[in-house]
């Protein structure tokens, strides 16, 4: 399905975000497993360099914001919406937040360890070393819509 039928799909049941503007993107790895983690309303947070929007020349996340989240063959799975957003230093990023995000066994340690994995390559495609001093943006969001449901 197209990401335009999936749209107004979501639109049919939801007629009210008619007039709204969604972005459409995948998780930066393990798409599959990640976009499925929030479609059982087990991921409900996400985290970003923030300092890499801009190099990547992408606009920031917005509170109120639609988005259609891939999977690995950037086919439609979910519409989410961004319910809250705040900045913090990778090393201040706390335990609730790490929960949140739903991966491995939800620890602050997990969460540490695959996310400074996840940003040290981040940076290094940039020519850019990472530190835990780095300022992290930290996403809340629901799940409005699933495929087929």
């Amino acid at each position: 399905m197209s990401i335009e039928a999936f749209w107004n799909e979501f639109i049919t049941k939801y007629p009210e975000y008619k007039d709204a503007n969604y972005t459409a993107w995948a998780f930066g790895v393990d798409q599959d497993l990640l976009a499925d983690l929030v479609c059982r309303g087990i991921k409900t947070s996400t985290t970003s360099a923030y300092s890499l929007y801009e190099l990547d020349n992408e606009p920031l996340p917005q509170t109120e914001e639609l988005s259609i989240v891939l999977n690995s063959k950037e086919q439609p799975i979910c519409v989410i919406q961004t319910t809250e957003l705040y900045a913090t230093k990778f090393k201040n990023v706390t335990e609730t937040h790490a929960y949140n995000e739903g991966e491995g066994d939800r620890s602050l340690a997990y969460w540490r360890k695959a996310h400074l994995e996840f940003f040290n390559e981040e940076f290094k495609e940039h020519n850019l070393t990472f530190s835990e001093e780095e300022i992290m943006l930290c996403e809340t969001f629901k799940c409005l819509f699933v495929k087929g449901k």
